[in-house]
């Protein structure tokens, strides 16, 4: 079964998760500064993982249209298609995301400073588990 590599794609950092072998959980992995060299870490994921698949969050407002932030998470994606052309690429409505990473932080008492380090790839995380509870990672 494929893994997944999903991103939770933001104007300064880039949370990173990754599905497990099987396909049943979701593990956040990295996080990457969004003006640094991350398409670099991108494909080195890739290879790692050993997988052409990749879950991008969508944030789409609440009366379901797409807004500026959702606007750069696309223009983000056509730079990795240019980039990845064999790469599977789908979206995946990320609302309330970071609201959710950020209420597991917190109940299990993380730092303020280790919250802000981690709440991206954590909001990858849950952005990929809701994925493959709704659809499943083989139906990808």
């Amino acid at each position: 079964m494929p893994r997944i590599i999903c991103l939770d794609v933001g104007t300064v950092r880039i949370g990173v998760a990754v599905s497990d072998p099987l396909g049943m959980f979701a593990q956040g992995i990295a996080v990457w500064k969004a003006d640094g060299p991350w398409l670099d870490d991108l494909e080195r994921a890739f290879e790692r993982y050993d997988t052409g698949c990749l879950l991008v969050g969508l944030p789409i407002r609440e009366d379901g249209t797409i807004g500026p932030s959702a606007q750069h998470v696309q223009d983000v994606v056509k730079e990795i298609q240019q980039r990845f052309p064999m790469i599977t690429v789908k979206y995946w409505d990320e609302r309330y995301s970071t609201c959710t990473a950020t209420s597991y932080l917190l109940e299990g008492n993380v730092s303020r400073r280790k919250r802000k380090q981690s709440v991206d790839k954590i909001a990858a995380a849950v952005i990929l588990q809701s994925y493959m509870d709704t659809k499943g990672a083989d139906r990808f």
